[in-house]
């Protein structure tokens, strides 16, 4: 197979090694297999656990702690149930080949706290830099004009205005009689506001695309977490695809 890349001139060294993948990753994430369910997903998708020098276990959820840590791709309640039951500590000791595992009380309702912070303070930096509108009028009017890329609605929106705000949307993605809308959200307007640092933030639209990815990362593994019907699909390789390399895939690292 012919090289991709450039041809290294004669008398010079490559002053940096080629990067080498292993075969269940690709140029955007690697896949690794939740420990409780078996199920794969890409990296970026799920949450790590991280094993701390004196076996603790607490969440590292944008895995950068040192050591040795396990993933894990399953919902609040379904961590909740293995947690209080002991079969996760009872997977995390084999493993990690080691007795020594202490898991943090409340371990789900650390990670959901964390992701909750985590969307939120994305969704204020995007505030800050100019990616998104607020305001009934300014939201319906960007949206009828093709402007809006995703839309979000606090958890006590109401109805009529959800409502109001996704048919501009349609409208401007030309998608009408789509149903397609904006998304609930798990927070209210008063924790919506807190982190925009405005008042009254019911209704929320980013109008920069690469903006509304990034908000919809932390979005999307909150959501997912919390077992919401509109957290959006796995984007990993296809799971009849990753079976037949399972051996390839880890859920410890």
């Amino acid at each position: 197979m012919k090289s991709s890349w450039p041809r290294a001139r004669i008398g010079l060294k490559r002053r940096t090694p080629l990067q080498r993948k292993t075969p269940n990753e690709d140029r955007h994430s690697p896949i690794r297999k939740c420990i409780l369910s078996g199920e794969h997903g890409e990296r970026a998708a799920l949450i790590r656990l991280a094993l701390g020098p004196d076996g603790s276990v607490a969440p590292d959820l944008f895995a950068k702690a040192p050591g040795r840590g396990a993933w894990i791709g399953v919902d609040h309640a379904e961590l909740s149930k293995a947690q209080a039951k002991g079969k996760l500590a009872g997977l995390l000791r084999r493993a990690f080949k080691t007795d020594k595992i202490e898991i943090i009380d409340d371990l789900a309702g650390r990670i959901d706290r964390g992701l909750e912070k985590a969307f939120l303070d994305r969704l204020g930096l995007e505030a800050r830099a100019g990616h998104l509108i607020l305001g009934a009028e300014k939201i319906d009017t960007a949206s009828r004009s093709g402007q809006v890329r995703l839309l979000l609605h606090a958890s006590d929106a109401s109805a009529d205005g959800s409502g109001k705000r996704d048919q501009a949307w349609r409208v401007g993605e030309d998608a009408e009689g789509s149903g397609k809308s904006g998304i609930k959200l798990p927070v209210d307007r008063d924790s919506l506001s807190a982190a925009l640092g405005r008042q009254n933030a019911v209704h929320v639209a980013l109008i920069d695309q690469k903006a509304a990815d990034r908000v919809m990362h932390h979005l999307g593994r909150w959501l997912n977490f919390k077992g919401c019907s509109k957290a959006p699909l796995d984007s990993a390789s296809d799971a009849s695809d990753a079976r037949g390399r399972d051996t390839d895939i880890s859920a410890i690292d």
